[in-house]
């Protein structure tokens, strides 16, 4: 008796499943089973990496603004507390920019907070 290889639909969910794991190296681009595990490993860190990625760009903007603020003689905390206190709204991506395309109006912003030395 022949066995049953379940139609087109199984077809369709096994290359959508082998699309997604072209690049994978070895039997994990070739075989259902190898694919399958890849796949669910890759997508679990796909979705957990779209929101690390923010921290980590997050940290790298404070750790620029905070180099920037110690060459103009405060540091980030003081920063950030005389920007909010005189209701200059730059976010830290906006700040971190500032800080490495055009130092002279960071420093310029730094003095608008009353922060300088």
């Amino acid at each position: 008796m022949p066995r049953v290889t379940r139609g087109f639909k199984a077809r369709r969910r096994r290359n959508k499943v082998l699309s997604l794991a072209k690049g994978f190296r070895g039997g994990k681009h070739r075989l259902f089973r190898s694919a399958a595990e890849a796949v669910d490993r890759a997508l679990c860190y796909a979705y957990r990496d779209r929101r690390v990625k923010k921290r980590e760009f997050r940290q790298l903007w404070i750790a620029r603004i905070n180099a920037a603020a110690k060459m103009n003689g405060t540091n980030y905390s003081r920063l950030i507390s005389g920007l909010a206190k005189n209701s200059i709204e730059l976010d830290r991506k906006v700040l971190s920019n500032l800080a490495i395309v055009d130092p002279s109006a960071f420093t310029a912003v730094v003095r608008a907070t009353g922060q300088a030395n």
